[in-house]
C-alpha cells in the first residue's frame, strides 16, 4: 500500500511552487501540501509527546550519589513540573531547527534508553551530582558535532552497504510496532513468566484499555486502506475521546506498578483536565557542570560514560533518519537521505542541547514515521511538531489527557509501512542478507536499534572476510564493526578498569 501523498516520481516535472513557503520547503516538488505538512506534524506531535511525560518519571524521581544526593533540580524532592517544561521546550526548539536548517520530516526529543542511562548509569553513581551527569551529556554531544563537522560520522554513514540501509528501516518498522504493542499492554509480560510475552491480560484482550487500543488500531487501518486523508490523527482523537468516555463510565483507574490492576490505563489516565494552561518552570536551563564529573570520578570512567552515550547516539540517529527518509521515498539510489550532514549537525547540537537543559540527551525520534505515514514529507512538518511542544509547555494539561491506548495504535500501523521496504533485500544473496536478518530481528528482540545494527556490521563484516572478500570492505565498516565489538564489551571492559 503507497503511503499518503506520495513524492512525486523521479521522470515526471514537478508543479511550479505556489508561495515562498512552498518554495523554501520544496513542498509540491516533494509531493505534498502545506496542510498535509501540517497535519503530518501534529500527527508526529501526538505520537511522541509522551515524552513530556515520561522523561520526568524517568530522571526526575531519582536522587543522585547512590540515591543519597538531591533530585534534579537541586532540590530534595522530585521537580516533575519543571522536568516537563523544559522537556518540551528544547524538543520544541531542536525539531523547529531540523526543519527550518535540514528540510527534513524528523522531529527531536530527549531519546528514551538515553534518558535512563544518564539516570542509572552516571547519575546514580557514588559521588556523582545531576549537574556532573549532565554535563557528560554535554560533552558526548559536542564530540559528536566534531565528528559532523570533520564529514566522519556522514562518511561512516555512507559507507554502510544499501541493503543493510534497508535492513535497518524494516527492523526499525519492527521495533516501533512492537514498542505499540508492548506500551498499550496489548503484548505483555506475563505474570506467571512462563513466555516472554502474552496477549493482553492471561491471553485476553477483557479490559477496556485494549478495547480502546483495538478501536483506535481499527479505525486507523479502515481510515488507511480508504485513503482517507489525516487518518492516523483521526484514529489517535477518536480513541482519545472514547477513552475519556470509558473511564468515566467505568472508573477503571491507571494501572499500578505492583500489578494489582492488570486492566489499568498505562502511562496516562484519560480525563477532561481541570486545569488547561498552567506557566511553565524553565529552572532547569543551564544546570549542569562540563568537566565536573573528572574530578569526582576520574577521567577514565568518564572516557567510558562518554563513549557509551555517543555510540548510541552516533548510530540510532543514522538508522532513523534512513528509516524515516525510506518512508517518506526521500533516499537517493544509494539509500542516503537529502541534507545528510544538516540532518546529523542538528542531532548533534540537539544531543548537547539536551544536557545544556537538564533532560537528558535529545535525539531523533523514529515517532516521525507516523508524520510521515499520514503524508509528511518536509521539514514543515518538524517546525510544526517543535511549535506544538512550545505550545505543550503552557498547555502541559491537555498532553496530560492521551493515553498510551490512544496512541501507539499509530506505530503499529506505521511499522507496517515501514516493514514493506523488506522487499528491496536480496534474501538469495546471504552475503549481505544473513546480516539483514540480524539487523531486522535484534532490534524488537533486544529493544535497542543500536544492537541490532551492531549486528548487522559486525557480521557483514565477518561474512566477507570468512569468504576471502575482505579487501571489499570498506575502511569505516571495519572501523564501525570495532567499535561496536567494544560497545558489546563494555561490561567487561569496565569490570577490568574497575569503573
Amino acid at each position: 500500500m503507497a503511503s499518503p501523498s506520495a513524492p512525486v516520481a523521479q521522470d515526471e516535472t514537478p508543479a511550479p511552487p505556489r508561495n515562498a513557503v512552498d518554495r523554501y520547503f520544496k513542498i509540491t516538488e516533494r509531493g505534498s501540501t502545506i496542510g498535509t505538512e501540517i497535519r503530518g506534524g501534529l500527527v508526529t506531535f501526538f505520537t511522541m509527546s509522551y515524552i513530556i511525560v515520561l522523561n520526568p518519571l524517568i530522571i526526575g524521581t531519582v536522587a543522585s550519589d547512590g540515591g543519597n544526593g538531591a533530585f534534579l533540580g537541586g532540590g530534595d524532592a522530585p521537580n516533575l513540573a519543571a522536568v516537563a517544561a523544559t522537556t518540551a521546550l528544547v524538543a520544541g526548539v531542536m525539531s523547529i531547527l531540523m526543519g527550518a536548517v535540514a528540510n527534513f520530516p524528523l522531529a527531536l526529543a530527549a531519546g528514551l534508553g538515553l534518558n535512563a542511562v544518564v539516570t542509572y548509569s552516571i547519575a546514580f553513581l557514588p559521588g556523582m551530582t545531576w549537574p556532573d551527569a549532565m554535563g557528560i551529556v554535554v560533552l558526548e554531544g559536542l564530540i559528536i558535532l566534531v565528528l559532523v563537522l570533520t564529514g566522519f560520522r556522514e562518511a561512516v554513514f555512507k559507507a554502510v552497504p544499501v541493503e543493510l540501509k534497508t535492513a535497518i528501516s524494516v527492523g526499525i518498522g519492527l521495533f516501533i510496532a512492537f514498542i505499540g504493542l508492548v506500551d498499550s499492554g496489548f503484548v505483555r509480560i506475563p505474570s506467571s513468566l512462563a513466555t516472554p510475552v502474552e496477549l493482553g491480560i492471561a491471553g485476553s484482550l477483557g479490559s477496556w484499555p485494549l478495547l480502546v487500543f483495538s478501536v483506535g488500531l481499527i479505525t486507523a487501518i479502515v481510515l488507511m486502506v480508504r485513503k482517507v486523508k489525516g487518518a492516523i490523527l483521526i484514529a489517535i482523537a477518536t480513541a482519545t475521546v472514547l477513552s475519556i468516555i470509558v473511564e468515566a463510565v467505568t472508573k477503571v483507574g491507571p494501572s499500578t506498578p505492583d500489578g494489582s490492576n492488570p486492566g489499568g490505563w498505562k502511562l496516562n489516565t484519560p480525563a477532561i483536565p481541570d486545569q488547561v494552561v498552567a506557566t511553565p518552570d524553565f529552572s532547569l536551563l543551564g544546570q549542569f557542570s562540563l568537566f565536573g564529573s573528572v574530578e569526582r570520578i576520574g577521567i577514565v570512567a568518564v572516557v567510558l560514560l562518554v563513549f557509551s552515550l555517543l555510540l548510541a547516539d552516533f548510530f540510532d540517529t543514522m538508522g532513523t533518519m534512513v528509516a524515516i527518509g525510506g518512508e517518506a521515498g526521500l533516499l537517493d539510489k544509494d539509500g542516503n537521505p537529502p541534507r545528510t550532514k544538516q540532518i546529523l549537525v542538528v542531532d548533534s547540537i540537539a544531543a548537547a542541547a539536551g544536557g545544556a537543559g537538564s533532560v537528558s540527551s535529545n535525539t531523533s525520534y523514529i515517532e516521525s514515521a507516523a508524520g510521515v505515514g499520514d503524508g509528511a514529507r518536509t521539514g514543515l512538518a518538524a517546525i510544526t511538531t517543535g511549535v506544538a511542544f512550545l505550545l505543550a509547555t503552557f498547555l502541559a494539561p491537555l498532553v496530560d489527557v492521551i493515553p498510551f491506548e490512544a496512541a501507539t495504535p499509530a506505530l503499529v500501523v506505521v511499522g507496517f509501512l515501514m516493514v514493506m521496504q523488506i522487499t528491496g533485500i536480496d534474501w538469495k544473496n546471504w552475503e549481505v542478507a544473513i546480516p539483514a536478518f540480524l539487523t531486522i530481528v535484534l532490534m524488537p528482540f533486544a529493544y535497542s536499534i543500536t544492537v541490532g545494527m551492531g549486528a548487522g556490521v559486525i557480521s557483514f563484516v565477518v561474512i566477507k572476510v570468512a569468504l576471502g572478500k575482505a579487501k571489499a570492505v570498506h575502511p569505516l565498516m571495519w572501523g564501525a564493526a570495532v567499535l561496536f565489538v567494544v560497545y558489546f564489551l563494555l561490561g567487561p571492559i569496565k569490570d577490568v578498569l574497575g569503573v
